[in-house]
C-alpha cells in the first residue's frame, strides 16, 4: 500500500528509480540504449514543433517534395507527437552509426552506404522495441517506435534532444560521429527530464556540401529540392530520370553520399560495429559489367534484406541503363 494513495504506481516506481543508487531513470534508459548498441541517446519533451511549421509548409509549397506526394499528408502529425501516440510526454531519440569499414571500389556503380547491409528499418525497430521492453521493467509505458517510416521529424527531435545540429545538406550532424548514422525514436507516455544542452551549429561558413552537389539540389542551407536530388531520382522517382540529372549521376545508381563524403565533420568518422550492416561479398567486388548484366535472381540474393528493395529490380536496372546510354 502506498503512503500517498493519490500517487500512481507508475509515478511511484519512477520516483524510486530516480532516487536509487543506480541513477535516474533517464540515465538508466541511456545506459540500456548503449547496451543495445546505439551510439547516442537523448531525451526531449514532446511538445508541438511549431517552430518548424512555416519551413515545412514553404518546402511543400515550393514543390520540393517532387513526386513524394505522401510528404504533404499528415502535416499536423509531423509537428505533434501526441497525434501519433496518444498521451505522449517524452521523445527518446537514438543514433546508430552505419559507416562501413570496407567500401565499394571507385570504378563501379555505387549504392549509398546506408544500404550496404540489412534494411535499417528492421534492425533499429527491433532494438527500439527491446529498449521499450527494458523501460517496461522499470515502469509500464505506452509507446510507439519510429524509424524513418512515419510522419516524424526525426532530425528535429534529435536536435531538441541535444544530439547535434542540422547541416546545410539537411542531415543531422553530431560533433563526435559526423552524419553517417540512422535516427530512431520512442514516443513514450511518461515525463522524463529532457536533455537541456543545446548544440551549436558548427557548419560556419563552410559550403562544401552545397558546392559538391552535382545537380544543385541544396537550394539553400538545410533545404533540398528533391526533384534535383540524386537520392530521390534513383530511389523514389518511378519515371525515367531527366537527362540533365543523369549526366551528373556519377555512377550513383541508388542513393547518394556526395554531400556527406565532403563534409569536414566526417573526416574522422569511425566504422560501425553492427553485424547486420555488413555488405554482401558481391557488393564489394562487382564491376560495372557485373552490375549491368545482373539478373533478377542475383539482385534478390544480394539485396534480399536490403533497403535497395525499395527501388526494386526494374527501377535499379533502368537507372543503370540510363547511365550507360547517357552521352556524358
Amino acid at each position: 500500500m502506498l503512503l500517498f494513495p493519490e500517487v500512481s504506481f507508475k509515478q511511484f516506481f519512477i520516483f524510486v528509480y530516480m532516487n536509487s543508487a543506480e541513477g535516474s531513470i533517464e540515465d538508466i534508459i541511456k545506459q540500456k540504449a548503449v547496451e543495445l548498441g546505439f551510439d547516442a541517446c537523448g531525451i526531449s519533451v514532446a511538445t508541438e514543433l511549431k517552430e518548424y511549421s512555416a519551413g515545412l509548409k514553404q518546402w511543400l509549397d515550393n514543390g520540393y517534395n517532387a513526386g513524394m506526394d505522401y510528404m504533404a499528408n499528415n502535416f499536423d502529425k509531423r509537428l505533434s507527437p501526441e497525434l501519433l501516440n496518444s498521451g505522449t510526454k517524452s521523445v527518446i531519440s537514438v543514433l546508430l552509426n552505419y559507416y562501413p569499414e570496407n567500401r565499394q571500389p571507385d570504378d563501379t556503380y555505387h549504392i549509398a552506404k546506408y544500404a550496404y547491409g540489412k534494411d535499417y528499418h528492421n534492425v533499429i525497430k527491433a532494438k527500439l522495441h527491446k529498449l521499450a521492453a527494458d523501460i517496461n521493467e522499470i515502469t509500464q509505458i505506452n509507446y510507439r517506435a519510429f524509424v524513418d517510416s512515419a510522419p516524424v521529424l526525426e532530425r528535429q527531435w534529435a536536435v531538441k534532444s541535444g544530439l547535434g545540429w542540422i547541416g546545410k545538406h539537411s542531415l543531422l550532424i553530431n560533433k563526435e560521429m559526423g552524419s553517417f548514422f540512422f535516427i530512431g525514436e520512442l514516443l513514450v507516455d511518461i515525463d522524463l527530464k529532457p536533455d537541456e544542452k543545446s548544440v551549436n551549429n558548427y557548419c560556419g561558413n563552410c559550403t562544401k556540401c552545397i558546392d559538391a552537389c552535382p545537380t544543385g539540389a541544396i537550394v539553400s542551407s538545410g533545404v533540398i529540392d528533391a526533384g534535383l536530388c540524386l537520392s530521390y531520382n534513383t530511389i523514389e522517382n518511378r519515371e525515367d530520370i531527366d537527362e540533365n540529372i543523369v549526366t551528373n549521376i556519377n555512377d550513383r545508381v541508388f542513393g547518394c553520399d556526395i554531400c556527406q563524403d565532403v563534409c569536414p565533420w566526417n573526416r574522422k568518422v569511425k566504422p560501425h560495429n553492427v553485424l547486420e550492416f555488413n555488405p554482401h561479398d558481391n557488393l564489394l567486388s562487382f564491376t560495372k559489367h557485373d552490375w549491368s548484366s545482373m539478373d533478377k535472381s542475383t539482385f534478390n540474393e544480394i539485396f534480399r534484406k536490403s533497403a535497395v528493395k525499395r527501388a526494386g529490380y526494374d527501377k535499379f536496372m533502368r537507372t543503370i541503363k540510363q547511365v550507360e546510354d547517357s552521352p556524358s
